[in-house]
């Protein structure tokens, strides 16, 4: 069983895009380097920045969520952006649409 997490976030303001982007990026990298990440993924999607990534457990995803560039976006968030996310468990990779539905249907804002 996989676990796919979901988010959609929107920037705040225009001056806080660069602070928003700095983090974005260094996530993904961290993402994509993650162990237990099979694959992670960004689009914008009617003017939400969305992730999609799929991870072999949830404890994978808890575990990068915590640490590194991640944590440090967290630490951040509230200054930069609003948004919401969600995660599920999948027999398989999602595609985009689905995920996107899941999230419209189950994201818990933050």
């Amino acid at each position: 069983m996989l676990y796919v997490s979901v988010t959609g976030l929107r920037v705040k303001s225009f001056w806080r895009i660069p602070l928003f982007w700095r983090h974005a990026l260094a996530s993904m990298r961290q993402a994509k380097r993650a162990p237990g990440n099979l694959s992670a993924d960004a689009r914008r999607i009617d003017g939400v920045q969305h992730t999609l990534s799929i991870w072999r457990s949830r404890d994978d995803m808890r575990a990068f969520m915590s640490t590194g560039a991640h944590r440090a976006a967290m630490k951040d968030f509230r200054l930069m952006a609003t948004g919401s996310t969600c995660g599920f468990k999948a027999e398989h990779p999602p595609t985009w649409d689905e995920a996107i539905a899941y999230w419209r249907a189950h994201g818990k804002a933050y």
